[in-house]
């Protein structure tokens, strides 16, 4: 067996005439370092207590008169006892000589000996965060040595009662004394650790091959202390070699950005950086970012925290690295200024974060305007932890659980669904449960829709955090294996990107109904995004939207499925603004119209999507360097929505025409009359269109028939033309200027519209060869 030092905490006292301290130790909790430490005035002194190994019969008691070789001897002796009758030991005081200060007498008790003095010195003045659970009853079992003139040690004292139970043989093993790491089972731990696995199974290993817990001789907390130090000795070591290799980086790109909390003279250990891909895909997608820290959630895993967010193609996308030894809330301000500082100090809309408290105020503190969201897969997960008993014991709570938070549809529903939970499952007084509730505005879907987070449904479980490197690190990844996963992780969502980019450029999608808007929608969108918008427009088909009022600019209407009535969403449509709302906000969240709004354009006649529907970082060209607007780039496109427009207007003031006519028989002559006239005049004024030349903002002949069109008028439109022409010179001098205004603006619009196609092409064509450039260079790596 390997030597183990104990860890024990110290208390000095007073002695006899032959001595200079006492020392009286304090039993450690069941979740510190297994150690044993023997401490004096002047300090602490280690020594080891697993080289003693008994020699006389395993049954024998100590007894007053009983010699050992050395204290050692005398300690492992009575541990041994201890062991085999139940019960954990301490050293509890020492005394030394006023000669030469040697150690002349111990004192080795039951771990209950005593009572815990609440009021000692150590900790007077200090805030104990985690108060340690009263185990000491008073035991008076002991034994004491001291050393002969022989320089030998004989037991002096022996009391055998205790006044409490002890412990029963198969339990023997969770006690303190006897919890001890031997050289085999460390290896063992070693070679399962760096095969990646956890604690838990490492202890079930562990069971397993000793035959039983009670002959491994420790428990999982030990192993779980054991590896967290493996860990931190690890990092603490290799730190050096990350921040080697992002001085490289930076010296092959200017452009890579790294910082150090502190300088590099004074590093804490926390580490930043972002490469230069990672900084452009934040100017294209930081709208809404995700910190992910999962793999710091035990503490023997790697401190590793990245940015990342979502592209045009629904993937993770990175916008910089963290690598925290240090996770104080200093840290965290430090590193979400250093990222900003990074990003060119532009701030996204929302942000996603683990539920964890230091890193919510240190948010607060950074980015006070953004919206703060935690993570709800992970308070998921939390719960089936915290409410393990209840998940046992009631079998529905999981699916009730679910439906209060993902499928209610209002914060009254919610509300109403969580206080039904709370007294169905008898939950009220669950501290976890109602530290959630208080911070519901951060999680539940239902506070957080109106806010943009790039999910495609709001009720979807948000499982985007520990994606982007999820399968490329894990609990066994040193800092020099992490460097190697890193740029292959890296590599590997290049490549899905660019697979993505090739799939959207080089094949049509499937179109599924004769609408100009899914056509015009395959057009624009990336093919995963097409295919999420296409399942709201088919959703379409079974729904049903009826007006319900209407105020002059905008029709409310009720939409729901057929026979489905008591389930319904409202849509507010503004017909002059081309502008809708919905109730699930699916827009406002995704930034892709649901089918409620769909279904409103489809009872209305709107064919194509609106401009401002169509955002950009979903589309195609969401990484396009051309700033030109769709509407302005596309003629065709300008004049269907304006065609939609005008369409859609007078539609609407029609209907309310015909409403009012028809109330009784006078409107509905009246009525009748008008719309002849109007008929008239749209006829007439269809069949001169393009004929009249506008002046000072008048047709020329409404100018005539007023007595406005003047020389001055002339004058001021055809400057060089002669004030002594006849009126008949004149308007020809005018239909012949009013020609070559017209092929003006004709040339002018197929210049416009050729340069909007060159541009169209050559982003077109930039994006071809870079993805031919990345499917040669991908070619060239598996043949080398």
């Amino acid at each position: 067996m390997e030597n183990e030092v104990i860890e024990f905490d110290i208390g000095l006292g007073g002695g006899g005439d032959d001595s200079v301290a006492i020392i009286d130790d304090e039993e450690m909790t069941d979740d510190s370092p297994t150690a044993a430490m023997v401490g004096t005035s002047s300090g602490s002194l280690f020594f080891d207590t697993s080289t003693y190994v008994p020699q006389r019969d395993l049954d024998l008691e100590p007894f007053e008169g009983m010699e050992f070789e050395s204290e050692e001897a005398a300690k492992g002796f009575y541990n041994s006892y201890a062991r085999r009758v139940g019960f954990s030991t301490r050293v509890s005081s020492s005394r030394r000589s006023r000669k030469d200060g040697a150690i002349i007498q111990r004192s080795f008790v039951c771990a209950k000996e005593g009572f815990r003095n609440l009021n000692e010195k150590r900790t007077k003045d200090r805030e104990i965060k985690r108060p340690r659970t009263v185990t000491r009853v008073g035991c008076k079992a002991s034994m004491s040595v001291k050393i002969q003139d022989s320089g030998k040690w004989i037991v002096s004292t022996f009391v055998k009662e205790h006044n409490h139970e002890l412990v029963p043989p198969d339990q023997v093993h969770c006690l303190r004394s006897h919890r001890q790491i031997s050289g085999p089972a460390k290896t063992l731990i070693d070679t399962l650790q760096a095969a990646g696995m956890g604690p838990r199974r490492i202890m079930s290993a562990l069971i397993k091959e000793y035959g039983g817990i009670s002959k491994v001789g420790f428990t999982e907390v030990d192993c779980r202390n054991y590896m967290r130090n493996n860990r931190q000795r690890s990092l603490e070591g290799d730190i050096q070699l990350l921040l080697d290799y992002l001085k490289q980086m930076q010296a092959e790109n200017p452009s890579f950005f790294y910082a150090v909390q502190g300088g590099e003279e004074q590093s804490t250990g926390n580490l930043f950086w972002a490469d230069t891909k990672a900084r452009s895909n934040y100017t294209h997608f930081g709208d809404t970012v995700t910190f992910d820290t999962t793999y710091r959630s035990n503490r023997y895993r790697l401190p590793f925290a990245p940015f990342t967010g979502i592209n045009h193609h629904g993937q993770p996308v990175l916008f910089g690295c963290a690598f925290l030894i240090n996770e104080s809330e200093s840290s965290f301000v430090w590193l979400f200024k250093t990222w900003v500082s990074a990003m060119s100090s532009r701030l996204p809309i929302s942000i996603t974060t683990d539920h964890d408290t230091v890193i919510r105020s240190a948010i607060m503190q950074v980015f006070p305007d953004t919206r703060h969201r935690f993570c709800k897969w992970h308070i998921f997960k939390k719960c089936q932890e915290k409410l393990s008993h209840v998940f046992l014991k009631y079998p529905n709570f999981e699916a009730d659980f679910h439906k209060s938070v993902n499928l209610t549809d209002s914060v009254d529903e919610f509300e109403a669904c969580w206080l039904s939970l709370v007294d169905k499952y008898d939950l009220s007084d669950h501290d976890w449960l109602q530290a959630i509730y208080t911070s519901r505005k951060q999680w539940v879907p239902v506070y957080l829709r109106d806010t943009f987070f790039a999910e495609m449904s709001i009720t979807q479980r948000s499982d985007s955090m520990n994606s982007y490197f999820d399968g490329y690190i894990n609990a066994s990844t040193t800092l020099n294996q992490f460097i190697k996963l890193y740029e292959k992780a890296l590599e590997s969502r290049n490549e899905k990107e660019v697979k993505a980019d090739y799939d959207t450029m080089n094949s049509l999608p499937l179109l599924r109904t004769p609408s100009p808007m899914e056509k015009h929608a395959s057009e624009l969108y990336t093919r995963k995004i097409f295919m999420r918008f296409q399942e709201e427009l088919i959703g379409t088909l079974t729904l049903m939207a009826s007006k319900v009022e209407d105020n002059g600019e905008v029709t409310t209407y009720q939409v729901s499925k057929y026979g489905e009535d008591n389930k319904s969403y409202s849509v507010n449509f503004n017909v002059l603004e081309m502008r809708a709302t919905c109730s699930c906000c699916m827009f406002e969240f995704s930034g892709l119209l649901c089918r409620h709004v769909l279904a409103v354009f489809r009872v209305t006649n709107v064919l194509t999507l609106p401009s401002c529907y169509i955002l950009k970082r979903w589309t195609i060209n969401a990484k396009s360097s051309v700033i030109l607007e769709e509407r302005g780039n596309d003629a065709f496109s300008g004049y269907l929505e304006s065609h939609t427009v005008r369409y859609n207007t007078l539609r609407h003031e029609a209907f309310k025409f015909v409403e009012e006519g028809a109330e009784s028989v006078d409107t509905y002559n009246v009525a009748m009359v008008a719309l002849e006239e109007a008929a008239r005049k749209v006829a007439m004024s269809a069949k001169n269109e393009g004929t009249g030349f506008m002046v000072n903002g008048r047709s020329r002949e409404d100018s005539r028939s007023n007595g406005t069109l003047t020389k001055m008028d002339i004058g001021n439109h055809c400057g060089h033309l002669d004030q002594n022409l006849s009126e008949d010179e004149m308007d020809r001098k005018i239909e012949e200027l009013k020609q070559e205004v017209d092929s003006g603006r004709r040339k002018c619009e197929v210049y416009r519209s050729n340069l909007v196609s060159v541009l169209r092409d050559i982003e077109d064509h930039k994006q071809q060869l870079s993805l031919k450039v990345q499917i040669i260079k991908y070619s060239m790596k598996d043949c080398l």
